[in-house]
């Protein structure tokens, strides 16, 4: 299949890939090396996640979300904690280098529920995930996500070492005990948020900071776009069965920059729609604390970057979003 034949965000299906025929699984290699160097997003199906349980999730999530704010502080916590990341807290343009309003969005944070066993690790990566005691269904579905999300983030970067023509285990074997990320992310409407003030958006223009993101999203007119060089800012496709994957700055680094950082941006709420809510589900992937990220030699990798330690480089990043 030529390049100029593949969608630039195609949709794969994973059950073809976990079935093992070589040439399907060829194809598919071929087809996400194409996507990750052009846009750095793919849509993935035949995942095997339960669409009940996101939609349990997400009802559960309103409950809190609707709560008075003075209740919703009482879990108040900075970016890269756990809890309620309020209104004003984040400023993902930040991370470009531009000074953009803060985020129309609102978020419940959560992380790795296994200490460390290096007390330094465990005292910047590792605390227990807060709960609201006001929404007690959020709990049960959460963490059943979030193991399932480790399962697929699994089957993902045994398919993305394939794709580079590398051991399956290239990067799983650095994912023993991973840090990783999961945010509920909340874009109310314009009745929540006030109006948008200039180079406001509900998620500014940023790329990703670890591995890989899996993301459970809504359509809406104030969504998701992509950015690719040959079509600029572009809606991203969707379909309510997929997970949307896009490979963030730590993995672009890993690859030599043969894969791209897919940048992306959520849209303020639509002035010819200003009550709508959208609520999308945020996997953010990461490897265990202290992982070594050297990039892929040629002819593989395009660029060599000094080899990093992934949890430095993360929490630089995470940093440079934070409002404060």
């Amino acid at each position: 299949m030529s390049e100029s034949r593949v969608p630039r965000i195609p949709t794969v299906d994973l059950a073809p890939w976990l079935d093992g025929d070589p040439a399907a699984r060829a194809g598919i290699a071929c087809t996400v090396d194409q996507a990750l160097r052009s846009a750095g997003f793919l849509l993935v199906t035949g995942h095997g996640v339960d669409p009940a349980l996101r939609s349990e999730i997400r009802a559960a999530a309103r409950v809190f979300f609707a709560l008075d704010e003075k209740t919703k502080r009482r879990y108040e916590a900075r970016v890269g904690g756990r809890g309620w990341l309020g209104p004003g807290a984040e400023a993902n343009g930040y991370a470009e280098g531009t000074e953009t309003p803060p985020d129309l969005k609102e978020s419940l944070t959560f992380a790795t529920h296994e200490p460390f066993e290096d007390p330094a690790v465990n005292a910047e990566w590792y605390a227990p995930n807060v709960w609201p005691e006001e929404v007690p269904g959020l709990r049960a579905p959460c963490e059943e996500y979030l193991a399932r999300m480790a399962e697929l983030e699994n089957r993902l970067l045994t398919l993305l070492g394939e794709a580079l023509g590398l051991e399956p285990d290239f990067f799983t074997r650095h994912m023993a005990h991973p840090t990783y990320g999961f945010n509920i992310n909340w874009y109310p409407g314009t009745e929540v948020t006030g109006e948008p003030r200039p180079g406001q958006f509900r998620i500014g223009p940023h790329t990703d900071f670890g591995t890989v993101t899996i993301l459970d999203r809504q359509a809406g007119r104030g969504g998701l776009q992509v950015w690719t060089d040959e079509g600029g800012w572009e809606d991203a496709p969707y379909d309510p069965a997929a997970f949307t994957i896009n490979i963030g700055d730590l993995m672009a680094r890993w690859t030599g920059d043969r894969w791209r950082s897919g940048r992306h941006r959520v849209l303020p709420p639509p002035s010819d729609a200003p009550a709508e809510e959208l609520m999308s589900l945020v996997y953010f992937g990461e490897c265990t604390p202290g992982t070594l990220v050297e990039s892929v030699p040629a002819p593989v990798g395009r660029v060599t970057y000094e080899a990093v330690d992934s949890h430095v480089y993360l929490r630089g990043k995470l940093d440079s979003i934070t409002v404060d």
